[in-house]
Order: C-alpha cells, then structure tokens, then sequence
C-alpha cells in the first residue's frame, strides 16, 4: 500500500509514465531545464524563486555553512554528557552522513523536473498539499530556529553588558531587560539584512558569522586545557551543595563516559537532528550558485556539513570534558557559574551574539519564499510584500522569544517534528514521486533506499516525540530543560 502511494497511487495528482518521459528528462551538462530555460520571447520570466546565479563557491559554502550553523552548537556539550563520547560521535556522524544524502535526493528531483523551490518540488510530487506540507514545515522549522537564536540574544546579552558596566545583577536597569534588547537587535540589525533581495548577499556577513563560531570552538578548546582547576571546582561545588553525593553520581560527574543510553537521550536525537538541518537553504542558495550544477552543489553541500560536523564534534567534546556530567544546556550558562566577569568569557560571549544574530537573515529568507509560494506563487517580485512579510515574521518571532520558556524545549519540540520532515522524509517522498519510473522502478536500490529513508524519518518523529511527551507527564522534561 505504501509503495502502491508513493509510486503514484494517489489520483489527485498522478504522473504517467508517458508525461514523465517526455516532460522529466535529465538535463545535460548539470544545467536546469524547463522554468530556467528562455522562453520563446529570448527572455525567462523573473520570479522571486529564480535569481540569476552570481555567488560564487566560497560565499555559497558560508551561506549554507551559518545555516547549519547556529545556536545548536551550545547545547552539544549536554547531548554528549548524556549519551557519552562514543555513543555521541556515532549518532552526529551518522546525522550528519543522513543529511547529505537526503541533500542528494532534494538535488537529484529539482533535476529532474528544472526546479529549485521546495515548496514547488512538493507540488509536482503531490499537488497542493504537498507545496503545503513542505512550505508549512519549512516555516515551522525557520521560525523554531530563529527563535531559538534570539533566545539566546534575550538572555545572554544583558549577561554581557551588566559584566562590561559592573552593574548590579539585581538592577531594574532597562538596557539589562532582555525584551527590550531582543526587539532592538531585531530592529537594528536582523532587520536591514533581512531586507537584502538575495541570500547571495549575506555572503560576508555568513563568513563574518562562521570566524565567530570558531573563536568559540578556540576558546573553549583553551578553556579545556587551562582552567582544569576552576572546573573541577565547580564539579565539586556543585556535587555537594544538596548533599553527599552517590559513587554513581561522583564518577558520572568526575570521569567521561564512553556510552549511555540514560538521562537526556529524549532531546539527544532532536538536539542533533536540528543542528544538521539547512535543507530549506539549499535550493535558494543553488538558485543564487554562479553556473550551477546537481555536481557543485552537493560539494557545497558535502563541504560546509563537513567543517560544521568537525566544529561540533570538537565544541562537544572539550565542552563535556571541562565540566563532564555538570554541563548545562547552554554551555555558555556552565563557564560564567566559574566566573561571570572573565575576559575570555566575556569575549566567547560577543562571538556567539554576532555568530547567532547574523544567522537570523539567511534563516529569515526560506521562510519568506515559502510563505510567497503558498500565497502569491505567480506574483513577480514585489519590495512592497518583501518587506512586509519580513516585518510581520520578526515581530511574530519576537512574541514568541519573550514568552518562550527555555532554550532546550524550543530544540526538542521543533527537532522532533520538523526536521525529520525536511531531512528524511519529504526529500524521500518527492524522489520517489519525481524520478520516473521508467529510469527507477519502484523496486530498484535507489527507491527502495528512498522508501527506508522515508520510513527512519516517521520512525524518528514519533520516537522523539514520545520521549518528549513522557518527560513532561513525568516531570523529567521541565527539569531538563532548566538552566
């Protein structure tokens, strides 16, 4: 039944062999065929969705690179504290691994059928629903990830400026309320960029991004081999402030562990699962890629989840190992426990800021162009609603920071739903549909390969999400989640 569906089963949008044959072939020379082709006039239509290619390499790869990169990367150093080092380095590279294929089979169909919209590949797989599906789960994921860069805008910034002007913790001071920073930062910074007509753009600011994250990786790399005091302290500190402490306890919080399967893993899987999803990126940055092809950008692909991967092995790993089972969620939270007005501290701090703050635009624009391709899908590019839509989307976002309980709930809710939709299993489903099946029958190794992929990614989401739902019935969840 469910081979009979995805291989064209579904009557409200069924693709005959004879259409597909004359209409999906693969085009030559790794160039787009169809939409991106001159139409009769000598002219193609401009569309929001079809830019003429002008990034180049390099700045695609920084692009792609800040998507994937964000503020996942500070709650790695937990998800290892609760699944051990092995157990951890086998579920990121596996993600990680996951991640570039389902990039291969979203390059693979836009292809086929000349599209570089996600929205649009879901409409020529399953017709309006699926432009729906995919355009509503890229916007879920977008606006779960946005809000999770701003949270950390909201509670690490007043951090920074009370450590900077000596100020009292407890002062009523309105620079040191996180709301009103949260709002000015929007409006200063994420606004302007936001309102750029491309993502190629934003080329400069991504590379400005990534150099932030990898000062963190330095220094908490520093941190690892030359505060080994100060951090035993706090292990120490924080295992008898409630108590005596059991032999478990002590060695868990004392000595690595290689593999756990206890604790935390309910937000483990979605924590890395949000970390590795860019895919929503993908297609507008191969639009905006200077002469494009599938071959150049799945290298891009394959290049920027390689350095990210590598930055969040690392970042994990020396995090856990300065602090081993007394990691928080946010690891920035865990170093100021040692010393809030440290300079490094200080300074890891600024980088992540600008790191996060600068990531909101190129996160900002797949959720515009969905939003676009569910509402005005044959409307030409109009500054009017460009702009628009970016306003309502930050203030919407805004509202949701300020009232957001915690960073941890934010990565596990919206990585438990939907990111295995855009990495697994809508990748998955438009390949089956898409590919004809006079190249690929159903029961050739690529489709069944799709059909399982597929099916991992189901299996992901429910998982996750009964682990989620069981922490918060039990009261595990709510203090996970705390900082």
């Amino acid at each position: 039944m469910f081979a009979h569906f995805l291989s064209g089963g579904w009557k409200c949008h069924q693709l005959t062999p004879a259409n597909l044959a004359s209409r999906y072939e693969e085009p030559d020379d790794g160039l787009e065929n169809e939409e991106f082709l001159p139409n009769e006039g000598g002219k193609k239509p401009i569309r929001f969705t079809d830019f003429e290619g002008k990034t180049s390499f390099g700045m695609s790869v920084f692009n792609l690179g800040n998507a994937i990169m964000g503020s996942g990367i500070l709650g790695l150093a937990y998800a290892m504290a609760n699944t051990g080092i092995l157990l951890f380095w086998f579920l990121l590279t596996a993600v990680a691994a996951l991640s570039s294929y389902s990039i291969h089979l979203l390059l693979k169909s836009s292809g086929i059928v000349g599209i570089r919209a996600y929205e649009q590949l879901g409409y020529r797989a399953f017709g309006n629903l699926g432009k729906i599906a995919a355009g509503t789960a890229i916007t879920l994921q977008n606006i779960g990830a946005m809000s999770s860069y701003l949270y950390i805008v909201k509670s690490e910034l007043p951090l920074v400026i009370q450590a900077f002007l000596k100020v009292e913790p407890n002062s009523d001071l309105w620079y040191l309320n996180g709301n009103y920073l949260v709002i000015m930062v929007s409006a200063s910074i994420i606004l302007p960029l936001a309102l750029m007509k491309q993502l190629g753009y934003l080329g400069y600011t991504s590379g400005f991004s990534l150099s932030c994250m990898v000062f963190f990786l330095t220094a908490v790399s520093w941190s690892n081999t030359h505060s080994g005091t100060s951090s035993q302290s706090l292990r120490t500190q924080s295992l008898f402030c409630s108590g005596m402490p059991s032999w478990r306890t002590l060695y868990v919080a004392n000595f690595p562990i290689l593999v756990s399967i206890f604790g935390g893993m309910s937000y483990t899987i979605p924590i890395l699962a949000f970390a590795f999803v860019c895919h929503p990126e993908v297609l507008p940055i191969y639009t905006e890629l200077r002469n494009p092809s599938k071959k150049k950008m799945q290298k891009v692909s394959n290049i920027s989840i390689l350095i990210m991967y590598t930055m969040y092995f690392l970042a994990a790993l020396f995090g856990y190992l300065t602090f081993y089972g007394n990691v928080e969620p946010e690891l920035l939270h865990t170093y100021s426990r040692i010393d809030p007005y440290d300079t490094l501290i200080l300074c890891v701090r600024v980088a992540v800021l600008t790191a996060v703050t600068l990531t909101v635009p190129i996160v900002l624009f797949p959720v515009r162009r969905a939003i676009q391709q569910m509402i005005f899908p044959t409307k030409s590019f109009s500054w009017l609603r460009h702009i628009a839509i970016a306003l309502i989307l930050l203030t919407f976002i805004n509202m949701l920071v300020i009232f957001a309980p915690n960073i941890l709930g934010i990565f596990g809710i919206i990585g438990a739903t939907s990111a295995p939709c855009l990495i697994f299993i809508f990748p998955a489903v438009f390949y089956i549909r898409i590919v004809p099946k006079e190249d690929e029958p159903m029961n050739s190794l690529p489709k069944i390969m799709a059909a399982c992929f597929a099916a991992l990614g189901f299996s992901f989401m429910v998982m996750s999400l009964s682990f989620i739902i069981i922490d918060w019935t039990t009261g595990e969840g709510l203090a996970v989640g705390g900082h």
